[in-house]
């Protein structure tokens, strides 16, 4: 092994046969992320994150110190490897195999493929290495009781993997409870490695991993960097590192497609089917793009909804029969069946032969799929972490990571929108670009009180302890630094009382809490486990055998043809009660619509596109058609004297043009709403709705009004509101919590407040 000196220190560190493992892999040097960790982790004293891109080798820097401790530790030790995806467990669990049969080390695969007997040997010696989902994990914890204290007893580290598709989500929360629950029961605290190749504000990283902690000892922090011999963050006693490797050279480009106009409908033609031709057409030039520019390598391509997956693959595929080649271009979502999902997972892996995959974001994740040249991204991407962790699937082995954008844009006529005259798709992905060269990537909401997964929770603990009381409850799960601990006594008791009206929960005379008759069957099904909402689906049969499961969210007939898989199939019969269409293959479809994911835009974000818009630079990533949607962009902008306004009138409604979050725009929404003001999110903007007794005079008035006033009590706040019904558990929560779960979720009423007040001399004139 050629190393420095203090590589060679820290090798040495590692156990014998690790060491050995190393050698027979004819690595020659430690990353350095590997060589930051190892001194931290192999103590076991204290938490660590580590950020690095993916193929940086964060996963070993997390398993050799670990695994280390494990071999030189007298008594049997567990190591608890959490993922948020069943195959990213089973992707592990092919690689630590190798390794730890070598170090006789048993490695525990748990999820619903694994047989009953084989959880039944580990849960007989539970040491090792144990790789499990957070729902997994819930349904072990739920399966055994008080036991929990006893399979857990010699852990030694809690691993979580993927860290930033846990930070500020329902599965997050999730996760920080059973991992506070399982320490409650054992007594003690594990520490906790959070691996990730996506970071925005490490604090907030450091904070999630250990609630409550991540301001607190900063001097154990500092003296662990210093033994380690690196320069690392520090979020309290959780000890961040960084890789110093995330240098790979960047080839992006950009490319601008302008949407046909539709042609006139013939009055005997169906409109419907006519509207959507624009789409396909502009999906095929795309297409023939892709075809030509990733063709002979392998690829991963992101059009952001499965729908499309399914358009673009079949387009692709396509030209491949064309030139009677062999298939290059596989699906991969969700909903496929696993069959389906591995088949393309193998063609992403086999050297010898060209693949793209068409994917959403289930190869956004840490899956080994071998080396990727290029990732193609259709359309604005979700945002910048999310672009970020989809390019650092690429530029593996010192090369560089390339980026194919696709900027789609309607003409420009009379007709034409205020988000059509500022090419709004184009602008705001080339603002994302522009912010992922600056390394900047979207923080997490931190304000979240996660009130529905609260209530899973409650359910939960109950459902493992058989009963307990509501100040055990409450001690266990929002006191401080408990994860709901920002959930008052008096929200927790108003809860408990919701609950109880639902026959979620009852009380026995004793005061004991115990499972409702409504709890008791929904903890007993398999889909309590599950934090977030699942939309219904129907499975999807052909001659006997399930492709997979499709959200419905249209109405669906016998005959009708649908995209799924990449091939085209006639729907021969509906099955409502059992949720299934059967169907056999056809030719010629329109996409299915899928009820694609989307994503919270960030200030940020639109600042940056407020930028491009007033600048003259004109990045060298835009081809000339990107470069021409910029230009009309800044030219509209310039016109319309949009640096200067707040308020655009057009006509039959007014913009408030205020290029804040969603979050924001939403929560000025809301403001104007409970005012009486109907309005709209368009955006970067709120959208208001004229009428006789609402001018723009009137509106700047009201914005004052606003500005000069105190914020309202959410109750207040909200009163308009309806469907607030965002996650899982929302149906369960009085009103009361609706509304402050939902505000704490979506609204940030703080920067709302603040823009109006600074916008106070601006709202003033009437020009």
């Amino acid at each position: 092994m050629t190393a420095s000196h203090s590589e060679t220190a820290v090798f040495d560190l590692l156990d014998r046969g690790i060491q050995q493992f190393i050698w027979q892999q004819n690595w020659h040097e430690l990353r350095d992320i590997q060589g930051q960790a190892i001194p931290l982790i192999l103590k076991a004293d204290r938490d660590v994150i580590l950020a690095a891109p993916t193929a940086a080798g964060k996963t070993e820097a997390a398993f050799f110190p670990a695994l280390s401790h494990l071999c030189q530790s007298p008594t049997p030790r567990l190591i608890v490897y959490i993922s948020p995806l069943k195959a990213l467990i089973n992707d592990q669990f092919g690689r630590l195999e190798i390794l730890c049969e070598q170090l006789d080390i048993p490695v525990w695969p748990w999820h619903g493929d694994i047989s009953a007997s084989r959880k039944q040997k580990f849960l007989a010696h539970p040491a090792g290495v144990l790789l499990i989902t957070p729902e997994a994990l819930e349904a072990m914890m739920c399966g055994r009781g008080s036991a929990v204290a006893k399979i857990f007893a010699n852990t030694a580290y809690f691993v979580v993997d993927e860290l930033h598709a846990f930070i500020g989500n329902p599965r997050g929360k999730q996760l920080q409870s059973l991992l506070h629950r399982i320490e409650r029961a054992m007594g003690r605290q594990v520490p906790r490695i959070g691996l990730s190749a996506t970071m925005g504000d490490m604090r907030l990283a450091a904070e999630f991993i250990r609630p409550g902690q991540g301001e607190a000892g900063q001097e154990a922090g500092q003296e662990a960097g210093q033994e380690a011999g690196q320069e690392a963050n520090q979020g309290g006693r959780v000890a961040l590192l960084t890789s110093k490797s995330d240098q790979t050279d960047l080839k992006i480009a950009i490319k601008g497609f302008l949407k046909p106009t539709p042609p006139p409908v013939p009055p005997s033609k169906d409109k419907n089917a006519e509207e959507e031709e624009p789409d396909q057409i502009i999906a095929r030039q795309i297409a023939a793009h892709l075809f030509q520019t990733l063709r002979g390598h392998h690829n991963l391509v992101f059009p952001n909804a499965r729908r499309e997956v399914e358009r673009y693959t079949l387009l692709l595929n396509d030209l491949c029969d064309s030139l009677g080649i062999a298939k290059e271009f596989w699906p991969h979502h969700g909903n496929l069946a696993k069959e389906i999902r591995t088949d393309t997972e193998i063609a992403l892996k086999q050297s010898d032969r060209a693949a793209t995959a068409i994917c959403t974001n289930t190869l956004e994740l840490g899956l080994d799929i071998g080396r990727v040249r290029a990732i193609a991204q259709v359309g604005v991407p979700p945002g910048v972490a999310s672009l970020r962790q989809r390019l650092g699937r690429s530029g593996r082995r010192g090369e560089a990571a390339i980026l194919y954008g696709y900027a789609i844009e309607e003409a420009l006529d009379a007709e034409a929108s205020l988000a059509t005259l500022l090419r709004l798709g184009t602008v705001q992905m080339t603002a994302m670009v522009l912010l992922l060269i600056e390394k900047w990537v979207e923080p997490p909401r931190a304000s979240n009180l996660h009130l529905s997964t609260l209530v899973q929770q409650i359910l939960s603990v109950i459902a493992q302890y058989g009963g307990t009381t509501a100040r055990q409850l409450f001690s266990l799960l929002c006191a401080a630094p408990a994860p709901f601990h920002a959930v008052s006594q008096a929200v927790f008791m108003n809860l408990l009382r919701q609950l109880g009206e639902q026959e979620l929960i009852t009380q026995d005379p004793s005061g004991l809490l115990l499972l409702g008759e409504k709890g008791e069957k929904m903890v007993n099904h398999y889909t309590f486990y599950a934090a977030f909402t699942s939309e219904e689906e129907f499975r999807v049969i052909s001659g006997g055998k399930n492709l997979g499961s499709l959200p419905i969210s249209q109405m669906v007939t016998v005959d009708q043809l649908i995209i799924f898989a990449g091939k085209t199939w006639r729907v021969d019969e509906i099955d409502d009660s059992h949720k299934a269409l059967y169907v056999s293959p056809a030719r010629g479809a329109m996409p299915p619509i899928f009820n694609g994911a989307g994503c919270r835009v960030h200030t940020r974000v639109r600042q940056k596109m407020r930028q491009l818009l007033e600048g003259d630079d004109v990045p060298s990533f835009l081809d000339p058609t990107a470069r021409r949607f910029l230009a009309e962009a800044r030219e509209a902008y310039r016109r319309g004297g949009l640096a200067d306004k707040i308020i655009l009138d057009q006509g039959r409604e007014m913009m408030i043009l205020t290029w804040l979050s969603d979050d924001a725009n939403e929560a000025i929404l809301c403001l104007l709403a409970a005012s009486g003001v109907k309005a709209a999110l368009a955006g970067p903007f709120v959208a208001v709705q004229k009428s006789p007794d609402l001018n723009e005079e009137g509106l700047r008035r009201r914005l004052r009004a606003l500005a000069a006033a105190p914020l309202p009590p959410i109750p207040q706040l909200l009163a308009p509101a309806k469907n607030l019904l965002r996650e899982k558990w929302d149906w369960a929560l009085s009103r009361d919590a609706l509304q402050a779960s939902y505000a704490s979720q979506f609204l940030d009423l703080t920067e709302a407040h603040g823009w109006l007040k600074s916008q106070t001399a601006f709202l003033g004139n009437s020009g």
